[in-house]
């Protein structure tokens, strides 16, 4: 597997490197919904969650992505829980949800600490939330794999999380490990706030939140995945993609709400303008 040294990364990143060619086929949104998928969105607890269903359509991205009940995901960086809560109804049942945390090892002592708590509560954190026993869910670092983990995943998420990757410099060992995780012909799905194809180099080092869609394949096709297809359910057209503070001005942060009639601005602006792609792992 070729592999991107840091230097490279950032190459592609600045997009100083041409876009990649597509693949022909790509899989168009829309595909159906698993009545258990469906059941779970409309599950009462996620009452609090819901509202914020009409700029995700978590539906629409967990069919997109292929995930199936039966599977074991593992959602990278789970932040606030807002897809862990929900990918908890889901797969509790019948598969299994892995929190996978990033590799701390050389961040400073507070830091480790921070992510070997989260790390430890995750599994009871999103049982209480799931209403499901905790042994259905699992917890680690990317920084130490538990033996016997590689090569047991079906999928991976990257919710939003890929700009964060890329301005902290650690998308080469996080992804290389990731791809250690999945299965043959496992898949990892990405939603990343998307920038316009012609933004400033500047703009998408991963410090505003935005990335170009071009160089987030570009990226996953160097770290050994092969483009399967994207969809448009996380699109919002009225979002330009431009902020000066980043994406965090939009809903939900709303860090550009200044007064009433900005907030109102934004509010009607909604959350960001997202990529959604699908990658699997190449042999």
């Amino acid at each position: 597997m070729r592999r991107l040294s840091l230097a490279l990364l950032v190459a592609v990143a600045a997009g100083s490197l041409s876009a990649p060619a597509l693949a022909d086929g790509t899989p168009k949104a829309g595909a159906a919904i698993d009545p258990a998928l469906a059941a779970a969105v409309a599950d009462p607890l996620r009452k609090d969650d819901a509202a914020r269903d009409v700029y995700r359509k978590p539906d629409q991205t967990l069919a997109f992505f292929r995930v199936g009940p039966a599977m074991k995901v593992g959602e990278y960086a789970p932040g606030g829980g807002w897809y862990s809560r929900l990918l908890g109804i889901y797969l509790a049942p019948k598969g299994k949800l892995v929190g996978l945390f990033g590799d701390a090892s050389g961040a400073s002592a507070e830091r480790q600490a921070g992510m070997q708590a989260a790390v430890a509560k995750f599994p009871a954190q999103v049982a209480g939330w799931a209403a499901q026993p905790a042994e259905r869910f699992g917890a680690f670092s990317l920084g130490a794999v538990p033996a016997g983990e590689k090569g047991t995943f079906d999928r991976i998420l990257l919710m939003r999380a890929m700009h964060n990757l890329l301005r902290s410099k650690t998308a080469d060992s996080e992804l290389a490990t990731m791809r250690d995780l999945l299965k043959p012909g496992g898949m990892i799905g990405i939603e990343q706030h998307r920038a316009k194809a012609d933004a400033p180099d500047a703009y998408v080092d991963g410090s505003k939140g935005y990335l170009r869609e071009a160089d987030v394949i570009k990226v996953m096709e160097a770290h050994g995945f092969a483009f399967v297809g994207r969809s448009e359910a996380n699109a919002n057209p009225k979002d330009p993609a431009n902020w000066p503070d980043g994406v965090w001005t939009l809903p939900p942060s709303l860090d550009g709400a200044k007064d009433d009639a900005t907030r109102a601005r934004l509010q009607a602006i909604g959350e960001s303008d997202r990529m959604t792609l699908l990658f699997r792992k190449r042999d």
